[in-house]
């Protein structure tokens, strides 16, 4: 029993699949982010041409 536990808290594969697992959730987070960003900047950008395209009618 003790060799078992032993083996399991030796064993670094499941703590590199964690790291990496984080390292993948904080880049996801980053495009969300990034994409939430240039979402509202198109938005308004798209209701100024909107607007300008309306008032030349």
């Amino acid at each position: 029993m003790s060799r078992t536990i032993f083996r399991v808290w030796r064993d670094t594969r499941g703590a590199t699949a964690i790291e990496y697992g984080l390292i993948i959730a904080l880049v996801v987070l980053a495009l969300i982010v990034g994409l939430t960003a240039l979402a509202n900047t198109t938005v308004g950008m798209w209701g100024n041409v909107n607007d300008k395209v309306a008032a030349a009618r």
